[in-house]
């Protein structure tokens, strides 16, 4: 896959670098000299620390950043529950313990047709939970969206989530994210991630809808997988991740209660909605240092390795980022994609195996078809979606097993123009009644259609010539 090149405007400036220690100031002596809470912070500022983990979390796992702001984040009027809460997120007139009951726990393997554009939503209100796992009050679990937004969200709104670190995975439209931290501009095959309380506004480029799929990661944070024996370079390198520049908004009056314009400020909370409404921007943020930030990536960088002798490797071998859980080696969420490249092993069937596995498999098609499953009406294509829950059985539709069985084995190059990914968790995930009913979209001849067909190629027994 070549690196993508895309233009960046002048708009949106990164710094580089994964779970690095950065620092960024948009007006020049915005950050204090030697340490973190002075007396008289610079230029008039307020010090607001923003913690993503306990203050003694080990110092490798430990996740703080320092703003330096115009108005700290505490100075708003109290947060109500909001008058039309998004039945994407918490079901109408429903309380979240109602909501959580409502999962769908079944072994059938399922796959979604491409689900719709929302012409009226935006990013906010356009989130659906389609499938999930524990609990945000326990910092246990995850939720697994789709996104479908036709409009930007209001110029003086913003939001953020206090139940975990969202993973964005554009499908369609380009978002224009405007952070605490700085902007990013995020475009079909680049990702990004929000922490756990950092605020934020997506609008839509040139007006265009924008569809997609995200991760609510409940526990943890998400780190670079370990490379074992592949070494010290592949996979997603970690000078390729982006974080904003410092950005601000200067919108304020003389106190924070008494601002010519009034922001609506959004919570989820426990999945539920909350909002309240301040005289200040909340995009104040002149300058900040630390750790826990928003930062984006483009997967035409990732490098991915593969077999050069015989056999298909794990699918592990192609993850971009991972959330362990206590158990070593287990991951609460895995983010793994499956992106253009060669299949040269000999005596092999290439594409994926047939395989039963203790891991939830949630797939998504960003673009092109994947090489497993054929596409067209009734099968997995771009903006769709499938989920083979723990030990469903599941691999190559019957076309595609035929067409591997019996193809030529010279060096290919598959997925051309293509890029599926996998939401992997250890976690049995529920299906949600807006997954199951309300999209309307669940394939129900998904079983027949790709494995009803599968042929008997038993031969009885007998001795085949060579």
């Amino acid at each position: 896959m070549p690196v993508t090149q895309f233009e960046i405007p002048e708009k949106y400036q990164y710094q580089n670098g994964f779970d690095s220690y950065l620092e960024s100031e948009a007006a020049p002596g915005a950050l204090p000299i030697g340490h973190n809470s002075p007396q008289k912070p610079p230029l008039g500022l307020y010090a607001e620390k923003l913690s993503g983990t306990a203050f003694t979390a080990p110092r490798h796992e430990n996740k703080q950043t320092w703003l330096y702001r115009i108005l700290p984040s505490c100075a708003h009027p109290p947060f109500v529950a909001a008058e039309s809460p998004s039945e994407s997120l918490v079901g109408k007139d429903e309380t979240p313990l109602e909501k959580k009951n409502k999962l769908h726990y079944i072994p059938n393997q399922l796959r979604w047709d491409p689900f719709d554009h929302e012409s009226g939503t935006d990013f906010v209100s356009g989130l659906h939970l389609v499938a999930g796992a524990g609990d945000p009050t326990l910092k246990q679990g995850l939720g697994m969206y789709i996104y479908a937004a036709g409009k930007s969200m209001d110029q003086k709104s913003a939001f953020y989530s206090a139940d975990g670190d969202l993973l964005v995975v554009p499908q369609e439209g380009a978002l224009d994210i405007k952070t605490e931290f700085g902007c990013l501009l995020v475009r079909p095959m680049e990702i990004a991630v929000i922490p756990r309380g950092v605020k934020y506004r997506v609008s839509l480029v040139d007006g265009r809808p924008a569809r997609g799929y995200a991760l609510e990661l409940y526990q943890g944070h998400f780190v670079l997988p370990e490379l074992g024996p592949i070494g010290s370079n592949g996979l997603a390198n970690a000078r390729d991740f982006q974080a904003p520049v410092a950005a601000f908004e200067e919108d304020h009056g003389s106190t924070a209660f008494d601002g010519p314009n009034t922001y609506t400020v959004r919570t989820k909370f426990n999945n539920s909605l909350f909002e309240t409404q301040q005289k200040h921007s909340p995009f104040d943020v002149v300058a900040w240092h630390g750790n826990y930030y928003p930062f984006k990536y483009d997967l035409g960088r990732f490098n991915t390795i593969g077999s050069i002798s015989f056999d298909h490797p794990d699918p592990s071998i192609f993850t971009v980022l991972s959330a362990p859980s206590d158990h070593v080696g287990t991951a609460i969420a895995d983010f793994v994609i499956f992106p253009p490249r060669w299949l040269v092993g000999e005596d092999t069937f290439r594409p994926p195996w047939y395989h039963r596995n203790t891991m939830s498999e949630f797939m998504g098609l960003i673009q092109g078809g994947y090489d497993a499953k054929k596409g067209g009406k009734g099968g997995f294509v771009p903006g769709g979606a499938s989920l083979h829950n723990v030990m469903s059985g599941h691999g190559p539709d019957m076309d595609s097993y035929e067409g591997a069985r019996n193809a030529e084995l010279k060096p290919l190059k598959v997925g051309e123009g293509s890029c599926a990914f996998m939401f992997e968790s250890c976690l049995m995930v529920g299906v949600t009644d807006w997954g199951l009913e309300t999209c309307q979209k669940v394939q129900g001849s998904y079983s027949e259609h790709s494995w009803g067909g599968v042929k008997v190629h038993w031969n009885g027994g007998k001795k085949e010539e060579k």
